[in-house]
C-alpha cells in the first residue's frame, strides 16, 4: 500500500511539474521587415501568457515556403503556426490540411477588407489570418523626376516607365533607373511579370487550359520587362528579390520601384530611408489594360490540421493577438503609424494617426479593393488568382518559367528562347499533372 501511495505520489508530481512547464509555440515566418517587428514584440504576447514560449523559425521568401509545403504534406508537424498567403490557404483547407481560425466576436472578422478575407477563406471559413496585406503600387523619387523635368501621371503606364527608367537612370552616381524583383521563382519576377503580362492583355492559360506564353502579351511584356532591368536596372538585378530592392531604394539607388505596398511604410521612414522625405507614390503601371495590373496578397498565419487539440488552442490565442486591432495599436506606439501592418483591416485605414502618417494609405485600400483574382486577365480565363494561378501544381510550373525570365535577364539566352522553354515546360506539366484542380 505505501508503496503504492508513493508512486502515486510520484506521480501527482511529475504531473504537476509537467504542467508547470511552459508550453511552446514553433512559428515558421519570413523574412520581411513586419513579420521582424512581430517577433521583437513577442515579450508582450509571452507576458500576457506566462504559460506559452514562443519559438521562430525565420525563413528566406522561396525558403519558407518549400520548408511549409514540405512539413504540410509529410506531417512532418515541425510547425505549430505557418505563414502562408493567398494561394495556399484555399487550396491546404480543400485538402484538409489546415484548421480553421474561428474567431470569437472580439476579433472583429468583418473589419477584415474583403478581399483579403475572402482569399484566405474557403466555403466562406477563415482559415488564415491575416498579418497584413498588400497590392503593388510604384514608387519613386520625386526630386530626380523634377530634375529631369519629368511629372508622374496619375496612372502611369508600362511604356511611360520605361521613358522614365531611361532618362532617370545615372549608374555615374548610384542611381538606377529602376528596380525590379529579379530573383526567380513564383513569387518572387514572377509574382510582378504575372502583373505585367495582364496589364498587355495577356494570361497564363486560354479556356482550354493551354499555356499561352508564346502569346503577344508575353513576349511584349517580358521584352519590356528584361529591357528595363538590362538597360536601367542594378548590374545584379537577376538576384534581387523584395529585400534586396527595398535595401537599394532606402539607400537611394533606385529611381523607380515597382513593388509590394507594404515597402511604402519603411520606404517613407526618415529613421530607415536616406531618401524618406522625397518618395513619391503612384498606381502600378498599366498597358492596353488596368486588370490584373497590380497584384493581391496576404501574408497571413495559419495552423496545421496535424497539431494536438491543445496545440491549436494556444496556437489561436497567438494568432488572434498578432492579427487583432490591438496589435496595430501596439506596433503604433512602438515604431510609429507609418509602419504599422496594413491592409488587412479597414480600421487601420480610418484612423486618422495612419492617414496622417500614410500618405500612401488610400491608394494602397483602393488597389486592394480593385484587385479582383476572379476575373483578374483581359481575355476570359479558366483560373482564379492575380499574380498567380490557384492550381496545386503552379508553384512548380511558376519556378520553372521564372528560371527561364531570368536566364534571359542576365543575358545568357534571348526573349524568345526563353518563353519558348518556358511554354514547352508549362505545357509539358499540365500534360503530366493532368486535371489541374
Amino acid at each position: 500500500m505505501r508503496a503504492r501511495w508513493i508512486a502515486s505520489a510520484c506521480l501527482c508530481l511529475y504531473a504537476a511539474s509537467a504542467h508547470a512547464q511552459p508550453a511552446s509555440l514553433v512559428i515558421a515566418t519570413v523574412d520581411n521587415a513586419q513579420m521582424l517587428q512581430m517577433q521583437q514584440l513577442t515579450p508582450v504576447f509571452e507576458k500576457a501568457h506566462p504559460g506559452i514560449a514562443v519559438r521562430w523559425v525565420t525563413l528566406p521568401e522561396a525558403s519558407l515556403r518549400r520548408n511549409v509545403a514540405s512539413d504540410i504534406r509529410t506531417q512532418g508537424e515541425q510547425f505549430d503556426i505557418m505563414t502562408i498567403g493567398m494561394y495556399e490557404a484555399p487550396l491546404w483547407a480543400r485538402r484538409g490540411w489546415l484548421r480553421p481560425i474561428r474567431p470569437d466576436a472580439s476579433y472583429d472578422a468583418a473589419d477584415l477588407l474583403a478581399p483579403i478575407r475572402e482569399g484566405l477563406s474557403y466555403h466562406g471559413m477563415l482559415y488564415a489570418a491575416p498579418f497584413y496585406g498588400e497590392s503593388s503600387i510604384l514608387m519613386y523619387r520625386k526630386d530626380l523626376l523634377r530634375r529631369a523635368g519629368l511629372r508622374m501621371p496619375a496612372q502611369p503606364t508600362w511604356s511611360q516607365v520605361a521613358d522614365f527608367a531611361a532618362t532617370l537612370n545615372d549608374p555615374a552616381h548610384g542611381v538606377h533607373g529602376i528596380c525590379l524583383r529579379g530573383k526567380p521563382g513564383w513569387g518572387e519576377n514572377m509574382a510582378l511579370v504575372t502583373t505585367m503580362v495582364n496589364a498587355f492583355g495577356g494570361q497564363w492559360f486560354d479556356m482550354d487550359w493551354q499555356p499561352r506564353l508564346l502569346s503577344k502579351p508575353w513576349r511584349q511584356a517580358v521584352g519590356l520587362y528584361v529591357d528595363l532591368l538590362r538597360k536601367d536596372g542594378p548590374p545584379d538585378a537577376a538576384a534581387r528579390n523584395y529585400n534586396g530592392n527595398l535595401r537599394l531604394f532606402e539607400q537611394g539607388h533606385c529611381a523607380m520601384w515597382v513593388d509590394a505596398s507594404v515597402a511604402a511604410g519603411f520606404v517613407a521612414d526618415p529613421e530607415l530611408s536616406k531618401v524618406a522625405h522625397e518618395v513619391g507614390f503612384a498606381p502600378a503601371p498599366i498597358e492596353v489594360t488596368a486588370r490584373g495590373s497590380h497584384w493581391l496578397w496576404a501574408w497571413a498565419l495559419a495552423i496545421p490540421a496535424d497539431i494536438g487539440r491543445r496545440q491549436a488552442a494556444l496556437a489561436r490565442s497567438f494568432i488572434a493577438w498578432a492579427t487583432s486591432r490591438a496589435y496595430v495599436q501596439l506596433v503604433g506606439q512602438r515604431f510609429g503609424w507609418g509602419r504599422v501592418p496594413s491592409g488587412t483591416r479597414r480600421s487601420t485605414y480610418a484612423d486618422p494617426r495612419f492617414q496622417a502618417a500614410a500618405p500612401w494609405a488610400q491608394l494602397e485600400l483602393q488597389a486592394i479593393e480593385s484587385s479582383d483574382p476572379r476575373d483578374a486577365t483581359l481575355p476570359e480565363s479558366p483560373y482564379t488568382g492575380v499574380q498567380f494561378v490557384e492550381i496545386p501544381h503552379f508553384p512548380g510550373i511558376g519556378d520553372q518559367v521564372g528560371r527561364q525570365i531570368s536566364r534571359a535577364v542576365r543575358g545568357r539566352i534571348s526573349v524568345e528562347k526563353a518563353l519558348t522553354a518556358a511554354q514547352s515546360a508549362t505545357r509539358y506539366d499540365m500534360l503530366l499533372d493532368g486535371d489541374p484542380h
